[in-house]
């Protein structure tokens, strides 16, 4: 295998919206409600609400720092170049918690949707076989990735259309002697006397699960025609299409389920319960393969993306050049790194949902909180470019109340997320400081300097 001069240029604008809806998932909306509302007390589309302000002005960060730093690296090669290269490192690594266990996430989604109907079958050949499967697309291209992932989107949006249909009439009382579709305009799911703030924001960090994939966008910048102007739009486009999306689903499921009684397992996936209650056992059947073609879909993005971040940090030579900055000579793809992603992917064997979504929020908002600080680093303290009202505005007003927001989050992260952060922090604190002692280069190198590497 012989790493060539580097990734194919293939995608353009709508290709890359479509792998960033993929990773996100529209239907997991479904999966977390239960979950969410518990709680929120009954307010998730609110809690959405909250989480999509702060995802966007994220998401403008990541824009101005993707049009200085084109790269696949996302926020490990903006913290790097901006503020210090053992920063960039531990960015790096705290976000491939994040990306290496999104697929896991995904392969559990899938495992629990395949279990309500082949009930027989034992879970691990679920997940086993589906690792397999995506991580054979994955290495095959990019192209065939966003061509099977685009594909599986729209078959989510055609079944959330016809959820809403069955929603709506359900909240309008369908079937019975009076029908008023006047109750499905209310304030409650986004305010009443008794919703509290901190749970709303409790509910908003676990929804950043949500919005993983506008982020992951960046890390196709080397595989973009004019990346400079195509990625931001990409990032702002995803965040805002799925936060939309998010809000409207959610506030239908909120007018249908008003308690949690109808829910059989709020830690796992309450999908089927919530087609089951609105359209029977019949739009259950095509609900469910709605939500395992977005899990699906998220999986083969997930997967892309952390193997792109494994290739650029191997390129850097922060961590090995010999294995993880390898190019399969066929396919133009980093297929050691999607091999390596698929293994992982097999914690999926036994975990939950809950557990899962735990495992990967902590690295989420550390490339979230760095990616706002690198704007600051970047164009206020180097550049000092903050004088006039547009800098101002763009350059310091926008990434400070990122900041501010994603501390926000950060103040109401799950126990279980925080200590598994923090354990996976001290493993890349030990590697880092072992690699100080002997004198190992984190400096990373520029666009211009990339040689190609021959095994």
């Amino acid at each position: 295998m012989t790493t060539l001069k580097g990734l194919q240029r293939s995608l353009g604008l709508w290709s890359i919206v479509m792998l960033g809806l993929g990773y996100m998932t529209p239907a997991v909306v479904f999966d977390t409600f239960a979950m969410v509302s518990r709680d929120t007390g009954g307010h998730v589309p609110m809690a959405y609400l909250l989480t999509l302000a702060a995802m966007l002005l994220t998401a403008l960060s990541y824009g101005r720092m993707v049009s200085v730093f084109p790269t696949s690296g996302s926020a490990y090669t903006y913290a790097q170049q901006t503020i210090h290269p053992y920063v960039g490192f531990m960015v790096g690594w705290l976000a491939l918690l994040d990306y290496l266990l999104l697929p896991m996430v995904n392969l559990v989604l899938m495992r629990n949707y395949l279990a309500v109907f082949f009930s027989n079958v034992p879970p691990w050949v679920f997940v086993v076989t589906l690792s397999a499967l995506l991580t054979w697309i994955n290495v095959r291209g990019i192209k065939s990735s966003s061509a099977v992932g685009s594909f599986f989107v729209y078959f989510q949006f055609a079944v959330i259309l016809i959820f809403a249909f069955f929603a709506i009439n359900t909240i309008a009382g369908s079937g019975s002697e009076e029908i008023s579709y006047s109750t499905i305009f209310s304030l409650t799911p986004f305010y009443d006397s008794e919703m509290e703030l901190l749970p709303l924001i409790s509910g908003a960090t676990i929804l950043c699960f949500s919005f993983l994939g506008f982020d992951a966008v960046t890390t196709y910048s080397e595989e973009a025609h004019n990346p400079q102007k195509t990625i931001p739009r990409a990032i702002f486009l995803t965040a805002l299409a799925g936060g939309v999306i998010f809000i409207l689903c959610s506030y239908l499921t909120q007018l249908v389920f008003t308690d949690l009684s109808l829910f059989h397992d709020v830690e796992n996936s309450s999908a089927p319960d919530i087609a089951a209650h609105v359209g029977g056992k019949s739009f259950e059947l095509i609900f469910l393969l709605a939500a395992f073609a977005g899990a699906f879909a998220s999986a083969i993005a997930s997967q892309a993306s952390v193997a792109r971040l494994l290739y650029v940090m191997g390129r850097d030579q922060v961590i090995s050049q010999k294995h993880f900055a390898r190019i399969d000579q066929r396919f133009r793809t980093p297929a050691f790194n999607l091999k390596l992603a698929g293994v992982v992917g097999l914690v999926a064997c036994f975990v939950s949902v809950e557990q899962a979504t735990d495992f990967i929020n902590f690295g989420a908002l550390i490339a979230f909180t760095f990616v706002n600080v690198s704007v600051l680093a970047h164009y206020v303290w180097k550049l000092g470019k903050y004088r006039t009202v547009k800098d101002f505005i763009t350059n310091l007003l926008i990434p400070g109340a990122g900041c501010a927001t994603v501390i926000v989050l950060w103040l109401n992260i799950k126990a279980n997320s925080f200590y598994i952060g923090i354990c996976w922090a001290l493993i890349g604190a030990a590697y880092l400081l072992y690699g100080i002692l002997r004198e190992k280069d984190f400096t990373g190198l520029r666009l211009a300097d990339l040689q190609p590497v021959t095994e």
